[in-house]
Order: C-alpha cells, then sequence, then structure tokens
C-alpha cells in the first residue's frame, strides 16, 4: 500500500514592485518642476545672496566692489537723517492707507453681497482699479488731479495737494485707498461662506444688524481680514509708483512723500551707491519679517477658525 504525503502548497510571494515606475514619476515631475526652480535660483536666490555681499560693500555700478564691512549699516543708521525721515513717511502712509483700503474694501464687498442684480459688473467695476492702479500713467492723472489748479483744487479750493508737505503724502495713500478692488474680491469670497443659518438664528434672538456685524460676521470673517491686513501691509511698506510720479522722483515737497523704496533707488541709481542701498534692500526684508511675524503673533487672540471652535 503506497502511501502519498500531502506537501504543503508552495506560497507564491508577489513580485516587489520595481521602483522604476517610481523614479520615472519623478524624473517627470522634476522635469516639469525645472522652469521654476531653475528661475528661481537664477532670478532671486542668486541675485539675493549678490545683494546680501555688495551690502558690505562700496559699489558704484562702474568699479569692483570694495568691501568695507558694516560702514553702510552704520552709515544708514547712524548719519543719515533723510533715511529716517523715509522711514517715517513710510511708516506714516503704512498706518493709513492699509486700514482705510481695507475698510473700504469690506464695506463694498457688504454691499456687494446683498446685492440681487448687477453684481457681477459692479464686480468687475470696482476690481478695474486693482489693475490699472499700479501703472505709471494713472499715477500721473493722480498727480495731475491734486495738482495747482486740478479737479480737487476747482472742488474744495484747498490748492495743490501734491505741493504741500501736509496734503502730499494723504494724495499718495488715497490712489492706493483707490485701489481696493483686490482685498473686496477677497472680502466678498470670504462674505458668501458664512452660513447664512448663524444670521436667521440671530434675527430670531432679536440681535440688530451692527450686533450679527460684530458677533458674527466679523468673527467668521477673521480668516480673510487677516490675510488681506499681512498682503496689503507687506505692499504698502514696498510702494515705490505713486511717490515717484507724483514727486517726480524727488520724494517732495520737503521729503513728505520720501517713501523708503524712492528713497533706496535714489541712493541705488541716481547716486550710484548700490552697496548703500542693498544694505537697505535688506533692512527692509528684515523690516517687513519682523511685522509679519508679529501678525502672526498677535493673530492668536482675534482670528477666529471654524475648526478649532475657539479663538
Amino acid at each position: 500500500m503506497t502511501t502519498t504525503t500531502d506537501l504543503p502548497a508552495t506560497r507564491v510571494r508577489p513580485r516587489p514592485a520595481t521602483a522604476r515606475p517610481k523614479r520615472r514619476r519623478e524624473g517627470a515631475a522634476w522635469v516639469f518642476l525645472s522652469p521654476w526652480v531653475l528661475g528661481a535660483a537664477v532670478l532671486t536666490l542668486l541675485p539675493m545672496a549678490v545683494s546680501l555681499y555688495l551690502s558690505f560693500t562700496d559699489y558704484d555700478l562702474f568699479s569692483a566692489p570694495h568691501w568695507v564691512g558694516l560702514r553702510n549699516y552704520t552709515q544708514m543708521f547712524t548719519e543719515d537723517p533723510r533715511y529716517w525721515r523715509s522711514v517715517g513717511a513710510t511708516l506714516m502712509y503704512v498706518v493709513i492707507a492699509v486700514p482705510l483700503q481695507l475698510g473700504l474694501a469690506l464695506v463694498v464687498a457688504l454691499a456687494l453681497k446683498n446685492m440681487r442684480h448687477g453684481k457681477a459688473f459692479y464686480r468687475s467695476a470696482f476690481y478695474a482699479p486693482s489693475l490699472l492702479g499700479a501703472s505709471m500713467s494713472v499715477a500721473l492723472v493722480w498727480r495731475a488731479i491734486f495738482n495747482d489748479g486740478g479737479t480737487v483744487d476747482h472742488l474744495l479750493g484747498t490748492g495743490g495737494w501734491v505741493n504741500r508737505p501736509g496734503w502730499a503724502l494723504l494724495a499718495v495713500a488715497l490712489l492706493t485707498v483707490w485701489q481696493f478692488g483686490a482685498p473686496m474680491v477677497i472680502f466678498l469670497a470670504g462674505l458668501q461662506q458664512i452660513p447664512g443659518e448663524l444670521y436667521e438664528a440671530a434675527e430670531v434672538d432679536g440681535a440688530s444688524r451692527w450686533r450679527q456685524f460684530l458677533s458674527i460676521t466679523v468673527p467668521m470673517l477673521s480668516p480673510v481680514i487677516f490675510f488681506n491686513l499681512v498682503l496689503q501691509t507687506i505692499q504698502a511698506f514696498q510702494v515705490f509708483t505713486p511717490a515717484f510720479a507724483v514727486s517726480a522722483g524727488k520724494g517732495g515737497p520737503a521729503d513728505s512723500t520720501l517713501f523708503y523704496t524712492l528713497y533706496l533707488y535714489d541712493r541705488g541709481f541716481v547716486a550710484s551707491h548700490m552697496g548703500y542701498a542693498s544694505a537697505m534692500a535688506w533692512a527692509l526684508l528684515l523690516v517687513i519679517g519682523a511685522v509679519t511675524a508679529v501678525l502672526f503673533r498677535t493673530s492668536r487672540s482675534w482670528v477666529f477658525y471654524a475648526s478649532e471652535g475657539d479663538r
């Protein structure tokens, strides 16, 4: 009698996945990313490294850079009164322009949210100045409006704002406020995400429109407000074209519109002190980074995220 022993079935192991398809995918991704990587390296990182080096040199665009260490920074902070006037004018501009622009953008966004007809037309019309406001031609028209004998002079009889130290900066700030279209569109998108049930419940409880705005709209819109605040603050610190056009590149009258970037341009490309201008650029970068960090730090106390359930 023959006994047959059943052998255990041999387990077929799955073939290990080859890494070649993964490598091909990664290679394809780097091919598509290569224009951006090359552009960032050549057009951003390399110029930043060169600028950092030049900030420690005496360079006039026509001769080789001469290493001077911290002399540019020392001169900037302790020996240049126009530098501090440019800092003061820029801070004043930021304090005036950013709140006015965001406030007007929010008011218009609230009006457009409740509009039933023509919303697309008015949204496009209000957004158009944001596309045109950075151009030199619009800035020159703005200068003509606020110049002696201009539209504002005829209507208010106050004389030309751009020729008066106390009013020239306000004229430039109003040009920025007029470009409220971009933050307005962002506010409008945020308002449309607020659930309507919250307002219905508030009306049932007898809350007024003002109470609804303070207790529902502002908290639910606070992330969007914070986003616009950071974005517009960074842009305000870098304002150049309006001040250049209104003051004819001089920052006048009496340095009232001598914004930081305008003075940087004057030092670097008019006076050919490129090393000094590079030091100014890096100081501006550090200040913008510090202000942004402060905004993010303080946002914890007033920005409300619905997913977190708290402030």
